[in-house]
């Protein structure tokens, strides 16, 4: 019995020492991992921000495209303010002037932009361009939708229309920007017939009018006229009512016609035609059987 307490107590001891050094196992697991993980990120070296901008930009270009320079929308944007500045002045003006004006000095040895503002230009539908103008030079000018700026330009173009189109007054006012003026004066003339807006009595489209069409009537027959009482409109009303005509306004019954059922008669069967007429002698007749 003794070397068996012996080998219980020695069990027992090795429990409670296993026990104890469990913790400490643990946080030292828990050390060496920690320190483990904190390894890489001392040994680690920081990334330049210069390396962070550059593989940024990088991934903005992209290299199967041209390089976008805004050279085509600049181009476009000169050409614009260029056609604005001939309208403004309605004069032919030179290249020069023009580049002076859109203040293009600074691009005086990019002859490529220079010859391509210039071409553009040229071939431009609302731009005129006269090759002999300034000795030679050539001029720039606006081209107006209608190449119309006096009353008698304008009454000439709309009486020489083949059909009653008319005219709109905003492509007018491109060429001519004081062509109301006159329209007013051509409308109190009789010469105009005039449409306007609603908001600002601005003149919308103009057609030709011819005064000759217009009657004048006698202070006699317009006293007459004005003598004579528009009925009241309910008293229109009731003489239709009474004359058994049914106002426009009023919504018609119409009656449901009524319907008809006619009984569906029944046809007698046709028999087919004999014709085994040569077995008659021996054959017998159910003809009397038939219903």
């Amino acid at each position: 019995m003794s070397h068996l307490q012996q080998q219980l107590k020695s069990f027992n001891a090795g429990v409670v020492a296993a026990a104890a050094r469990m913790p400490q196992q643990r946080r030292f697991v828990h050390n060496n991992s920690a320190s483990s993980s904190q390894v890489p990120s001392s040994a680690s070296t920081p990334t330049p921000s210069g390396d962070v901008k550059r593989k940024k930009h990088d991934a903005d270009i992209v290299y199967s495209q041209p390089a976008n320079t805004g050279t085509g929308k600049d181009i476009m944007t000169q050409v614009i303010f260029a056609i604005e500045h001939m309208k403004n002045k309605g004069v032919p003006l030179r290249f020069t002037d023009i580049v002076s004006y859109l203040s293009l000095q600074h691009r005086a040895n990019d002859q490529g932009y220079v010859q391509a503002l210039r071409s553009i230009l040229q071939m431009h539908e609302k731009v005129q361009f006269d090759p002999s103008g300034a000795n030679g030079e050539g001029t720039f000018s606006f081209r107006p939708p209608h190449n119309i700026r006096t009353a008698e330009q304008l009454l000439q173009k709309l009486q020489s229309q083949s059909t009653g189109a008319g005219m709109s007054v905003r492509e007018l006012r491109e060429g001519w920007p004081n062509v109301e003026d006159t329209i007013n004066q051509l409308e109190k003339e009789g010469k105009l017939l005039v449409t306007r807006n609603k908001k600002d009595d601005h003149a919308k489209m103009v057609w030709a009018n011819d005064p000759s069409l217009i009657q004048h009537f006698d202070d006699e027959f317009r006293q007459i006229w004005e003598k004579i009482r528009v009925p009241d409109q309910q008293a229109v009303k009731e003489e239709l009512e009474k004359a058994g005509i049914t106002p426009t306004n009023k919504n018609k019954v119409t009656k449901a016609r009524p319907k008809i059922e006619h009984k569906k008669v029944k046809k007698p069967r046709r028999s087919g035609k004999t014709t085994n007429t040569h077995m008659m002698g021996v054959l017998r007749d159910y003809s009397h059987l038939k219903r």
